[in-house]
């Protein structure tokens, strides 16, 4: 099935919050954000602002009608700031006017004197200050510190990951409308409609069933609308809550890069044993995370890195520590893989150190390494692997001994040209780590003519969930999907949602939907076995027709539903899904987290120009764990967009603040992401079809996150390319391996070039530098 928005899309009809018209009267915000990282207001003058006409109010902390805090898991977020400012964007003056043009200006000419207090970057510096947003977490398992003697080769070493800009194509934005009796109706772009409506009910002093937030799609979220939506519809709500009047606010992009929080970066040490068999023994990881100002979903996304931390190997004595650090950042927050991604890429540095000291491909420890079903994981849970069976098919379909041949055959001959490429396997866990999350709901409603509107409190943000959503309901209700409308995401329909995040929307809000049209179609049955004088275990649905012991009868679906009707039989149900057998005790650091894991392996394959430092991304080759997709072709399309995002961070994109906190990749002109020139020249995607069942919806596993993991696979594939040109290379671990790090690598500052390779070659390497100057 086709993802049903296609059409829309295409044809510029689909409905996002720019799209909304606009109601007579409605007002314009804009935000004044400190032009520094970290000092205490001294004054703020804003009279030049309040006499701009059309300017009709400036907001500060002193017009909040409730609590000036929109911190979730920690209280220390003030929608606008106090006495003190702890990041360069941070909102101070919140401008109302009669235009975006007029609140722009306005916010030009407000002044501020800060007093300037130190300011912390570095997240190693703010743990050794003692700045952390929550205490320190520990997963172990086994006995790292006895376990070392067991070791035969301990390795050590040191990596850094960047943040990783949302850049969606939708930048954040609400639109408030003020409603009879005190009530709002909000449009907002987030991925989080709940956590909007409490953070609208708390700085509002209104009570949630106040507010109604409403949204039709996002124009893209990446875990950048689910908690940093909540500030712009909180500012808006405010406004339209004081003046009584619709005001919307949409950021402009340099706004929006500015103002907001990126993926962690994470510094971190490791330590890991292998014995004479190239079994890990012993691992042990600090994870030092940049969480910034605030603490946003920082202690979440620590978890998970925690969760992740050995990836898809066994190890049996593990000690992994994280660190959420405050910095004078704007709050890093939720991205595509939340903290996994940053835990993974320490192990397989880990593996690529322990590799190149032995004198050996990664591959063959990594291969040695893998988990098997009943291997315990640090956190308490016994995997169900795929593993194995990814990595072997992996290895079998893309046939790996060609590819190394062929890529050594290359190398053999081409000086100033090198291939390389890198295994990377991947173990994610699916479900939220809080527990209480894994719920949702569904209402679904049949009307009189046959048709069905269904609502869940999942966001349509370009993943196809509507779809997915829709195909669920025709299919239990066996009937075409024609007949099935996806309503709005609204929290007066949908009460209490959990995001849509962590790869679950699909599994738990689509539970939800069976649930309901399965009692639903029962109910159905029983009256069509009362008219056809059956029993209801007699009666099934197939294709719209009423079938008694498998033999169609004259009853189709549209008459089933009109007598039910006229009976007075419910035609609408409210379902309520809660992910069973999951629990996760935080003071014991042990549970079962997790509903399941997906699994999967990819070949990356890369190719470096060693006289510029650019590189090409030759293929991307997977075997994914889907379980049993319910829709290919929205599965292949996530899969794919993750494993380019994956490269994206990996490679190319890189978030650069100076030591004061100011955003220097502010711009797209600064800030680089993936284009057509810079993908794979080839993906493969191959699914590993098993028949083990999961909890997933119709059995088919997440493919939101998991995919984006395979990206990883570039930097070691890249590692491996510039030291097949200089063997002696010194390579920090230091992510995105950008082209500039890569020429540098290449040619170290200081290296004596006959150290590096042959007078022969080095005659060649500088006639050809000359040629090329």
């Amino acid at each position: 099935m086709k993802n049903i928005d296609s059409r829309t899309h295409v044809r510029g009809e689909s409905v996002y919050l720019d799209d909304i018209p606009l109601i007579r009267g409605t007002l314009f915000g804009a935000a004044f954000g400190s032009p520094v990282a970290h000092g205490k207001i001294k004054n703020l003058d804003l009279s030049a602002a309040q006499a701009v006409p059309g300017v009709v109010k400036l907001f500060t902390y002193k017009d909040v009608t409730g609590e000036n805090q929109i911190g979730g898991i920690v209280p220390d977020e003030p929608l606008l700031a106090e006495h003190h400012v702890h990041y360069c964007g941070m909102p101070i003056v919140f401008v109302v006017a009669e235009s975006e043009d007029i609140a722009r200006s306005a916010v030009k000419k407000i002044t501020v004197d800060i007093e300037p207090l130190p300011i912390i970057t570095d997240p190693r510096e703010a743990q050794a200050k003692g700045e952390l947003i929550v205490r320190p977490r520990t997963h172990k398992l086994g006995d790292t510190a006895t376990a070392w003697a067991q070791c035969s080769h301990i390795f050590e070493g040191r990596t850094e990951t960047n943040g990783q800009e949302h850049l969606y194509i939708e930048t954040q934005g609400a639109y408030a409308v003020p409603q009879e009796n005190n009530g709002i109706k909000l449009y907002s772009s987030t991925q989080g409609p709940t956590a909007v409506q409490r953070a609208v009910s708390r700085s509002s002093g209104l009570a949630m069933h106040k507010i109604d937030v409403d949204v039709t799609r996002l124009g893209g979220g990446f875990g950048g609308k689910e908690d940093q939506a909540n500030m712009w519809a909180a500012l808006c709500a405010l406004a339209a809550h004081v003046l009584r009047q619709p005001v919307k606010y949409s950021l402009h992009r340099m706004e929006d890069m500015a103002m907001t929080g990126k993926r962690h970066p994470y510094s971190s040490d490791f330590k890991i044993g292998l014995d004479d068999h190239l079994k890990i023994i012993a691992y042990e990881a600090t994870f030092y995370q940049n969480a910034g100002a605030a603490a946003d979903l920082s202690p979440a996304v620590l978890e998970r890195t925690l969760f992740h931390c050995t990836n898809t190997y066994f190890i049996p004595n593990v000690t992994a520590t994280a660190y959420s650090c405050r910095t004078h950042l704007p709050p890093n927050t939720a991205f595509r893989g939340f903290g996994g991604p940053q835990g993974m890429f320490v192990i397989e540095a880990a593996i690529a150190k322990a590799a190149e000291e032995l004198g050996i491909e990664a591959t063959v420890i990594q291969g040695a390494n893998l988990n098997k079903t009943g291997d315990e994981f640090a956190y308490g849970q016994k995997a169900v692997s795929e593993a194995h069976a990814c990595w072997d098919k992996a290895i079998e379909l893309y046939r790996l001994e060609e590819i190394r041949a062929r890529i050594d055959q290359f190398n053999s001959v081409n000086l100033l040209t090198k291939k390389a490429f890198s295994l990377m396997p991947i173990c994610f866990g699916i479900s939220f780590t809080n527990t209480r999350m894994n719920q949702a709901r569904a209402l679904v409603h049949v009307y009189t003519d046959g048709s069905v509107g269904v609502s869940t409190g999942a966001v349509e943000m370009g993943q196809g969930v509507n779809t997915k959503m829709l195909q669920v309901a025709a299919q239990t209700l066996a009937i075409r999907p024609e007949r099935v409308k996806l309503q709005t995401t609204s929290t007066y329909r949908i009460a209490n949602t959990s995001p849509s995040a962590a790869s679950a929307t699909a599994d738990l809000n689509g539970k939800a939907v069976e649930l309901a049209c399965t009692e639903i179609r029962e109910r159905l049955k029983v009256v069509a076995a009362g008219e056809l004088q059956t029993t209801a275990e007699a009666i099934t649905i197939q294709d719209e027709w009423v079938y008694v012991n498998g033999n169609r009868t004259d009853w189709d679906w549209n008459r089933l539903v009109m007598e039910a009707f006229t009976k007075r039989v419910s035609l609408s149900e409210h379902a309520h899904y809660a992910t069973p057998a999951i629990h996760y005790d935080a003071s014991r650091e042990k549970g079962h987290p997790f509903a399941y894991h997906v699994y999967g392996t990819a070949i990356v394959e890369v190719t470096v120009d060693c006289l510029r430092g650019t590189y090409e991304m030759e293929s991307v080759k997977v075997v994914h764990d889907f379980g049993v997709s319910m829709n290919p072709l929205i599965d292949r399309g996530q899969i794919e967009g993750g494993i380019v995002q994956g490269l994206g961070w990996m490679t190319m994109e890189e978030v650069v603040y100076d030591k004061e906190g100011r955003l220097r990749s502010n711009a797209l002109s600064t800030y680089k992401v993936p284009d057509l020139y810079s993908v794979p020249k080839e993906i493969a995607i191959e699914p590993l079809k098993t028949e083990q069942d999961n909890l997933a919806i119709f059995r088919s596993k997440a493919v939101g996150e998991p995919p984006l993991m395979y990206g990883i696979g570039a930097y070691f594939a890249l590692r491996k390319a510039i030291r097949a040109f200089n063997p002696t290379a010194i390579i920090p671990y230091d992510a995105p391996m950008t082209p500039e790090k890569v020429l540098m690598a290449l040619y170290p500052p200081r290296a004596t070039p006959g150290s590096v390779r042959s007078a022969h070659e080095q005659t060649e390497v500088t006639a050809r530098l000359a040629v090329n100057s």
